[in-house]
């Protein structure tokens, strides 16, 4: 596997790089670049269409920096002077970790407070040459498409925040363990409760921009899955443990024109250091699983596609708003639901029979999916009458 981005590159071009950037991080923030710029092609586009209108706005020009702004300033810069300068004068304890540098209390202090004075400073100076003698109100036009950077860092947040208790609730002996580890660790992270937590916040921060409620399912729909096929490369790359059952069975030879490693792997030099040691290897990550199990998550970056592509091909053709997001709902728990039958997962126990937590979420998603084209059908005609 490749822990690193640079152990990917080196074994594609045969360099010999090291580069302080996990391949799960590389492609979870590759995700959620990806979905923003779906999402606002998506905004742009019903823009045009005028589905979603743009926004009257007051904002005062001319005034002097406030201390609240020239606070987040000196706060963003003690942040930034503290692990910038810190990771540049102990880079090799960066490199060898990024993730556990960046959340340990390892930093320098000298260069927090350059950055701090600095920042403060240059918010001062740019507002003062703004200023004016009286402060005036302005009114700005702000359209939806704008908003997209502000969408995309709620949804990072949020479901970063969704996935991890998700993840914790399943794995609750881990957090007892080791709490800190546990919490601040990207591995682990459950894409469903990312979801829903984003979701909600999303629904939310449109609501507040008279963005209506089916419009904005809509729109994210397509860059959700992109970005979900996106992050599970991640998980293949990395080997963070999101992987199938074990599959010791003979591959069917009407799949023999594939590579053996689609239908059994064993994630040799995996992330979490799982399964049994590798013959002379050294470093870091030197595990290999003992028994080779079924790929998943390169199933689900293959099925992710695949339903992206269906939905970006249809999206112009529905005519009732929220059928897109009620079509991604049944999609996505479907492709779930059947990847779990041979997916390494808790079993929970419901009404006598056994389920993942996954499979359970997934068997809600395709009901509140067919459930909601009744509902967005029931929306259109109360609108339009």
């Amino acid at each position: 596997m490749f822990p690193h981005i640079s152990d990917l590159i080196n074994y594609l071009f045969g360099t010999h790089l090291t580069l302080p950037v996990q391949s799960y991080g590389f492609m979870l923030a590759s995700a959620f670049i990806i979905a923003a710029m779906i999402l606002h092609h998506e905004l742009k586009r019903l823009e045009k269409e005028n589905k979603i209108p743009a926004q009257q706005r007051k904002s005062l020009s001319g005034a002097p920096a406030g201390f609240t702004e020239m606070l987040f300033s000196g706060i963003s810069g003690f942040i930034i002077g503290w692990k910038a300068i810190g990771l540049l004068i102990d880079y090799p304890a960066f490199s060898s970790n990024p993730q556990e540098y960046i959340f340990s209390a390892k930093g320098n202090l000298i260069g927090a407070f350059i950055l701090t004075g600095f920042f403060i400073f240059l918010t001062y100076y740019q507002k003062k040459k703004k200023r004016l003698k009286e402060p005036v109100i302005i009114m700005t036009t702000v359209h939806p498409s704008q908003l997209t950077i502000n969408f995309t860092i709620i949804a990072a947040v949020t479901g970063i925040a969704g996935s991890k208790v998700f993840d914790m609730i399943e794995h609750i002996e881990d957090l007892f363990r080791d709490p800190f580890g546990t919490i601040f660790s990207l591995s682990g992270l459950s894409f469903y409760g990312g979801l829903i937590f984003a979701g909600f916040a999303l629904v939310y921060y449109a609501h507040r921009n008279k963005i209506r409620f089916p419009y904005i399912t809509d729109a994210v729909a397509p860059g959700l899955i992109l970005a979900y096929a996106v992050g599970r490369i991640g998980c293949q790359l990395s080997g963070d443990g999101c992987w199938g059952v074990i599959n010791i069975a003979p591959k069917p030879s009407w799949l023999g024109f594939l590579p053996d490693w689609m239908w059994a792997f064993k994630f040799p030099h995996n992330v979490i250091n799982e399964g049994i040691l590798i013959p002379g290897c050294s470093g870091d990550h030197c595990f290999t699983l003992q028994y080779a199990v079924f790929p998943t998550s390169f199933y689900e970056t293959v099925l992710g596609l695949l339903i992206f592509v269906t939905l970006w091909s249809i999206r112009k053709k529905l005519k009732i708003p929220g059928y897109l997001f009620c079509l991604y709902l049944i999609l996505n728990g479907t492709e779930r639901y059947f990847i779990e039958k041979i997916r390494m997962n808790r079993i929970y126990p419901v009404l006598g029979m056994h389920f993942t937590q996954a499979e359970i979420i997934a068997l809600v998603l395709i009901v509140l999916g067919s459930a909601g084209f009744w509902y967005f059908k029931w929306l259109e005609k109360q609108r339009l009458n």
